[in-house]
């Protein structure tokens, strides 16, 4: 051990000397010899025990990091040192918990538990586990895109991985792949259970990350710093062995866009989340303080390309603006650095699109605001679980735009009468999630009547009056 890593866990003690006559300048020198005497003893002694612990029998601190009193309901919860547990008991998807000596290899997809010189016999059953690191293990579509992690426990000679990174924090591996680039996917595979998984570690933590891509971090990087205090660690294309003590893998769900606080022993719910997403993108004070509020309620109209589009959307920003809205229609784009996705969207009083990924955004509105989702034609289901029931969790006003029959591209395609446009639940029924996609959220553009959607929007605007007045 060297002395910087001896100096760390420096816990000088105190003590007295027995209490004598001598001179001043002797009792000064006195003094002076047993405190440093003392202080030396406790850079080695402390220091050295503290390392032992670390590794071998975690302290109350490494309980704490690793928290599995957070997942008290789990088969894991009385997972003991220098071992292996994997908790499979959720559809969505398996997370594991690794306590002790951890070391990565990613050249054999695997992550080793190293144990102490202790366990190195014969009685000792080496631990092998499992496990895809995703939030979609239900999903047969993509189930074949994700890479499989193993989990393997090693002693004495097998146990040939020197450590050439070192980590203090314990690690949390999951996978940024499958769906990845989709923003609702992006947040509810990922970044949701991201959090969950995280948050009461308090940023000691470091993210290894399988399927690691550049453009993820960057476009998340705000989010990801309010999770850990560290850079990620790329584990595909980092062969270096880090070393950690513990591991979480894999990520626990909680449903759409959802935190169940009956699951967290810190009773967190998805408006803490929404606290965190404020405290990575809010704006910094500016000279002067903030900007005026514009006088006039803000209706942000978020724009589609290519399938449920509104057709008519220059009509529907021209009712708004005849009813009093200041009017913004926001185009996500992949590029659009969501800095500016939160400042649009914390600072409207309304929120109005046709059901698609990019409504995740809804995410950056504050508590209060309204929330209009216009529903296709035979979507009304999938509207409700993606957006409609989180938006209520998050505290937002929520109104529902169902579409019509001839507001749908789909009446002119297949007739007033045909099954599709009539009796779209009918139509579904038994016909799985493939028909749903293809024809009622591929197959699909709308054109809102705009004096149906005029009373909508009037209502939106007097309801935003009301808020406004109460801020």
């Amino acid at each position: 051990m060297t002395n910087n890593h001896r100096n760390q866990y420096l816990h000088p003690n105190s003590a007295s000397a027995r209490r004598t006559e001598p001179r001043p300048l002797q009792c000064l020198f006195l003094v002076s010899l047993i405190c440093c005497n003392l202080l030396l003893a406790s850079r080695f002694f402390f220091g050295f025990s503290s390392y032992i612990n670390f590794y071998a029998a975690p302290q109350v601190e490494t309980d704490t990091v690793l928290n599995l009193n957070s997942y008290s309901h789990g088969p894991c919860s009385s997972l003991q040192s220098n071992a292996i547990c994997c908790d499979r008991t959720d559809s969505h998807s398996d997370i594991c918990f690794v306590r002790g000596d951890v070391r990565t290899h990613s050249s054999s997809s695997s992550i080793f538990l190293h144990l102490p010189g202790a366990c190195n016999n014969d009685s000792v059953a080496l631990q092998e586990e499992s496990i895809s690191p995703y939030t979609r293990k239900w999903d047969a579509a993509i189930k074949s895109r994700i890479p499989e992690l193993h989990l393997r426990a090693t002693s004495g000679a097998d146990a040939s991985l020197p450590c050439q990174v070192r980590h203090d924090v314990p690690a949390l591996v999951f996978f940024a792949g499958g769906y990845t680039g989709n923003v609702f996917h992006d947040f509810n595979d990922g970044i949701v259970p991201l959090y969950i998984t995280s948050h009461h570690l308090r940023r000691r933590v470091a993210l290894v990350v399988l399927q690691y891509r550049d453009w993820w971090s960057s476009k998340y990087k705000e989010i990801l710093a309010q999770l850990s205090d560290y850079p990620p660690v790329d584990f595909s294309n980092d062969t270096r062995t880090h070393c950690f003590p513990g591991a979480i893998v894999g990520l626990r769900y909680q449903g759409m866009l959802s935190i169940d606080a009956s699951r967290s022993s810190e009773n967190s719910s998805i408006r803490d989340l929404l606290h965190m997403l404020r405290d990575a993108y809010k704006p910094k004070t500016e000279v002067g303080g903030s900007p005026p509020t514009p006088n006039s309620p803000k209706l942000v109209v978020v724009s589609r390309s290519g399938t449920r589009t509104m057709e008519n959307e220059a009509e529907v920003v021209k009712v708004g603006e005849q009813i009093g809205f200041q009017v913004e229609v926001l185009r996500p784009a992949e590029t659009m650095p969501l800095r500016r996705m939160y400042n649009t969207l914390s600072s409207c009083d309304v929120m109005m699109g046709v059901h698609g990924a990019a409504l995740t955004h809804f995410l950056f509105m504050r508590p209060g605001a309204l929330f209009i989702q216009i529903v296709p034609l035979g979507a009304e289901k999938v509207a409700r679980i993606c957006f409609g029931e989180p938006a209520v969790a998050m505290g937002l006003r929520y109104v529902e735009y169902k579409v019509l029959p001839t507001e749908s591209s789909l009446y002119y395609k297949y007739g007033e009468g045909d099954p599709v446009v009539k009796d779209p639940e009918s139509f579904l029924k038994g016909r799985g999630w493939e028909v749903t996609k293809n024809v009622y959220l591929e197959g699909q553009n709308v054109s809102l009547n705009v004096d149906r959607l005029h009373e909508v929007l009037l209502r939106a605007f007097n309801y935003a009056v009301s808020e406004r007045g109460k801020r």
